[in-house]
């Protein structure tokens, strides 16, 4: 396979799974660059220009909650899960397991019928 068309394959993937693992994050109110790190660290690299638009995207569906506060000298906004992502977060969540458990079995599948 092509690296160009392995590396759009592998956005398409990880494009889908952005918002659970920033939802999950939110647990914990962040501003924007302490998720990013936390996201970085917990092997999800995203940059800047995605993380960004996508909390605000999540505030404006009312799944985040969000307030100004001063941390380190400045002003910074925080955000953290709403009451309503909440709940998403605890569908999505199954949602994600069902699906995990089913992607696994066809898998493992796929790999023995290749072995």
């Amino acid at each position: 396979m092509a690296t160009a068309q392995l590396d759009k394959m592998r956005l398409e993937l990880r494009r889908g799974v952005l918002v659970l693992a920033v939802l999950a994050s939110l647990k914990q109110p962040h501003y924007g660059y302490s998720l990013r790190k936390q996201l970085q660290d917990g092997g999800i690299d995203i940059d800047e220009g995605t993380l960004y638009p996508l909390i605000r995207r999540l505030a404006e569906q009312e799944l985040l909650d969000s307030e100004w506060r001063q941390a380190e000298g400045r002003e910074r906004r925080y955000y953290q899960l709403s009451e309503l992502g909440t709940t998403l977060l605890s569908q999505l969540t199954d949602e994600w397991q069902h699906l995990n458990t089913a992607l696994a079995s066809l898998l493992a599948t796929t790999s023995q019928e290749t072995q």
